[in-house]
């Protein structure tokens, strides 16, 4: 499949075409997924204590998370998704590290469902972007024997140009460059990851449940935007100069990201309501939740629902209503590119839509 000139809606005046070049096979399991709006929600007070996870809880929350999202059981939940010979990509979120980042006793669940769905250990890669932030964060000592683990480039960059460790016929070409980089023919474009592109056939998106200050949250479609191609400063060069609501969608909508990614799993077991992405001890919370979904649209409609949630219980203003602070300061927060995303076909925004399922344990 070849898409290009696929025109992207934006907010706030700015109205262009993003130039999309890139190949993948269609599937049924791409996004929306084999379950479009549907979003499972499994609670346990008992899934963390003094900080640390409780795996004897989060076993149960992640079976029973699976089960209601697909009808069958923890086994056979997997193999709808999986298959021996499938090379099978994770990506993780280190990002608000040490505090709130994808934990090792929710991936160490997805390990053991592979591994029930017949994937071998070699064919499972545990990525992020950055190997320095991946490494720093404890992930390399988390996989298990056989796994393997991937990056794109060592470590953040500001401008983040070098196009090493990217994939030339796979990019996003929009009109919006970092300020004086406009000559640079790299500026206007993303290229999508060699992980994504050439690694693995299907990906599972471990992200976590954080307020953004430029995106308004960053879930399950931010974690894949931001994490799977270069040049994605220019998306948020300046407290002013804020387009994560036309960008994300963007790249999301890539055919080699969105045919390929099939599950997402948002750990909210804690999660952070301001100042994100980083995770002040402030603004960390226990939200005790584990969220299931094929559809990154919804599982990211719902997420934003729980942080603006705790943002009201705790006094502070939704974030569309918010303004800058010390701690999140730039201009506006731009959630809208969930919405924009739906608009798109990657997933079910209109909430009345949406099947969304709470499940306490």
């Amino acid at each position: 499949m070849l898409q290009t000139a696929a025109a992207i809606p934006m907010f706030r005046g700015f109205a262009a075409a993003a130039q999309v070049n890139s190949k993948s096979d269609s599937s049924k399991l791409g996004m929306p997924g084999l379950f479009p709006g549907r979003v499972i929600g499994v609670e346990d007070k008992r899934s963390i204590a003094s900080g640390r996870y409780n795996a004897e809880a989060i076993g149960p929350m992640m079976q029973r998370g699976m089960k209601e999202l697909t009808g069958a059981d923890w086994a056979e939940s997997w193999k709808l998704f999986f298959q021996k010979g499938d090379r099978v990509g994770i990506k993780v979120n280190p990002v608000g590290a040490p505090r709130v980042i994808s934990d090792v006793t929710v991936l160490h669940q997805i390990l053991d469902g592979l591994t029930l769905a017949g994937v071998q250990a070699k064919d499972i890669v545990v990525y992020d972007r950055y190997r320095r932030q991946f490494m720093n964060a404890g992930f390399n000592r988390w996989v298990r024997d056989g796994n393997r683990i991937s990056h794109a480039v060592e470590d953040y960059d500001e401008i983040q140009l070098d196009i090493e460790g990217y994939d030339r016929d796979h990019y996003v070409e929009l009109p919006l460059t970092r300020p004086g980089y406009e000559k640079d023919e790299r500026a206007r474009k993303s290229f999508a990851s060699k992980f994504i592109t050439q690694q693995v056939d299907k990906v599972i998106n471990l992200c976590v449940l954080k307020e953004h200050q430029s995106a308004g949250v960053t879930l399950a479609l931010k974690n894949l935007s931001h994490g799977f191609v270069n040049n994605v400063s220019r998306s948020h060069a300046t407290v002013t100069m804020n387009s994560c609501n036309s960008f994300i969608p963007a790249i999301v909508q890539m055919p080699v990201i969105r045919n390929k990614v099939v599950l997402n799993i948002l750990d909210g077991v804690k999660g952070v309501y301001h100042g994100g992405p980083s995770a002040r001890p402030q603004f960390v919370w226990e939200n005790h939740t584990i969220y299931f979904s094929t559809d990154p649209v919804a599982i990211d409609h719902v997420g934003w629902r729980k942080i603006d949630e705790k943002r009201v219980a705790v006094g502070m203003k939704k974030l569309v209503e918010d303004g800058p602070d010390k701690f999140s300061t730039f201009i506006h927060r731009q959630p809208e590119h969930v919405e924009i995303a739906g608009a798109l076909g990657l997933g079910v925004f209109d909430w009345n839509k949406i099947d969304y399922r709470q499940i306490k344990l």
